[in-house]
């Protein structure tokens, strides 16, 4: 309270210094030097709480914090179990017989044996004692008959005979005598016998194996496992089988179908003649089709599928088969 009242009075000493020099209107003094700072005074008394202020506005978002440290690699897992292949299902049921299919071609005749050996002979002038028998050599087969050759041409005639005398005048009236009759001509040689007729032949049958199981699209299926191929007419090189004899053929197919739809054809020099659909349902299916058709020497057959790898599920393995067959009924040469 003191230091309050001292700093009081000095306010009203400065007031009044004021107006004493303003009444005298004399020069302006010298600025005097400034007093020293007074002690400082005691702390207030703390003052009576007042009302809480509002809440200040939010701060700005503090920066991001660095990566913590990674973490430890986790132990690796256990493999998983390789589960054991199903067992197969049950065989279906015996489909309805099929139609009974051509007659084929008889088969060629064979060559005839050898005739066996002959026993060892005895010494001369002493009965030898029996010789083994020889071995009984196999009968051979029949051969082919030849065809009956053609009559042979009519020999030459024979030459005149000599014309006879003319006899004597005789009595008028008589006549003379007769010449005589001219020698037989020989007669002529026997024709050669004619050429044995050739059987054309051709036949095949093949099939796919493990290594060529869905085949690509729009090519000639290469069938590389030979059943039978005699002739030679079907060539696995180009999957295709080219005509040697005119005629009359029948081709036909069975396929298995596994894993993928099916979409194949059989093809004539490029031309589709008969097209089998299959879609796969989950599980092994066959499908079949068959045709005769007319083909010239140089003429080529082959199979192909179409719409892509999503069409190709011709299917191979050791218990299934797709096979491909063709044969001559008859030739028209």
């Amino acid at each position: 309270m003191k230091a309050c009242f001292v700093v009081l009075v000095a306010l009203v000493s400065t007031v009044e210094l004021q107006k004493q020099e303003s009444c005298m209107q004399g020069h302006p003094g010298v600025s005097g030097t400034p007093g020293h700072n007074g002690s400082p005074g005691r702390d207030g008394r703390d003052g009576l709480r007042g009302d809480k202020g509002d809440a200040g506005g939010a701060g700005p978002p503090g920066m991001s914090g660095k990566d913590g440290a990674k973490g430890e690699r986790g132990h690796p897992g256990a493999d998983g179990k390789v589960e054991e292949k199903g067992k197969k299902g049950e065989q279906g049921l015996r489909g309805f017989p099929g139609k009974l299919g051509p007659q084929g071609i008889p088969g060629p005749v064979g060559h005839k044996g050898q005739k066996g050996e002959l026993g060892l002979q005895g010494r001369k002038g002493m009965k030898g004692d029996l010789g083994d028998r020889g071995p009984e050599g196999s009968k051979g087969e029949i051969g082919y008959t030849g065809a009956i050759g053609l009559p042979g041409p009519v020999g030459p005639t024979g030459a005149q005979g000599p014309k006879g005398e003319t006899g004597d005048l005789g009595p008028e009236g008589s006549l003379g005598l007769q010449g005589e009759k001219g020698d037989k001509g020989d007669t002529g040689e026997k024709g050669n016998t004619g050429d044995i007729a050739t059987v054309p032949k051709s036949a095949f049958t093949v099939g796919l194996s493990i290594a060529t199981k869905l085949p690509p699209s729009n090519l000639p299926i290469r069938f590389d496992k030979i059943i039978y191929n005699g002739q030679s007419h079907y060539r696995k090189e180009t999957g295709k089988f080219t005509c040697e004899f005119p005629g009359i053929y029948y081709f036909t197919y069975h396929i298995t179908v596994y894993s993928r739809n099916v979409r194949v054809a059989l093809v004539k020099n490029g031309e589709k003649i008969i097209h089998t659909v299959d879609k796969y349902q989950g599980s092994e299916d066959q499908a079949s089709a068959g045709a005769v058709l007319q083909l010239q020497v140089g003429d080529e057959v082959w199979m192909q599928t179409s719409g892509g790898e999503a069409f190709s599920g011709l299917f191979a393995d050791q218990d299934d088969d797709t096979t491909f067959t063709g044969f001559l009924l008859f030739s028209n040469a």
